[in-house]
């Protein structure tokens, strides 16, 4: 298996499937393509029908879409529970995954995916908070309901599955741009930025030189994490 990939420090597609690759122990091999290229486009092509990454190729088959590969990765590799083995959570899990695949434009146009910096928190518009607010209810209502009472785990559905790799960059982005949250939503926020597979990414991230200074205007730093040699002067 091969999965190709765009800059770690900003693909949020691309960390989605990665994550449950890694969590789940699944192997394969890597291909990082830098984005905002001249020859960007041209090599995406090599890997999928779209341009666009991230793309899995298994055998003779090609998947192009993050939550296609996720869907492909636990029809493939049954033995892992990569969605809930409960019928009503694996349900539930499958219908937030997919509100978060074509959902929450606001926040995603706002504050796309950066794990260089740490933002200042401002006034991000009533597009923003009412994602928020939507992102927030229901993660409790997935806690409440099918993760809390399990005691299998501190995420969505207990132990970590697809849905908490689909909803990892807004994890990644309600933190890096201080977005202010509940204690319990803070709380899952936490053990996702603390499961060693979004460690390793993050690790993986950090070694990467590719610099894209336009996902950051209007912004200012609180904290700087990493600056990739793109950036350095």
């Amino acid at each position: 298996m091969h999965i190709a990939l765009g800059n770690r420090l900003y693909s949020s597609w691309s960390l989605r499937p990665w994550l449950v690759l890694e969590a789940f122990g699944i192997e394969r091999e890597e291909t990082v393509v830098a984005m905002y290229k001249p020859d960007t486009k041209a090599r995406m092509l090599e890997f999928g029908p779209t341009g666009k990454v991230p793309v899995i190729r298994h055998d003779k088959l090609v998947v192009w879409d993050s939550l296609a590969i996720i869907e492909y990765l636990a029809d493939r590799f049954p033995e892992h529970a990569i969605w809930p083995t409960d019928s009503n959570a694996r349900a539930h899990a499958r219908c937030a995954s997919a509100e978060m695949h074509s959902g929450f434009m606001a926040l995603r146009g706002a504050c796309p995916m950066n794990l260089t910096k740490r933002f200042e928190p401002k006034d991000r518009g009533e597009g923003v908070d009412a994602d928020v607010s939507r992102i927030q209810a229901l993660w409790a209502e997935a806690r409440s309901t099918y993760g809390g009472p399990s005691g299998d785990g501190p995420f969505l559905y207990g132990a970590f599955s697809g849905a908490d790799a689909m909803f990892a960059p807004v994890v990644a982005r309600l933190d890096g741009y201080s977005i202010q949250v509940s204690d319990e939503a803070r709380a899952y926020m936490d053990a996702v930025l603390k499961h060693p597979a979004f460690a390793h990414w993050r690790e993986l991230a950090f070694q990467e030189p590719w610099a894209l200074p336009h996902y950051e205007e209007g912004e200012k730093a609180a904290e700087v994490f990493y600056v990739p040699d793109e950036a350095r002067s």
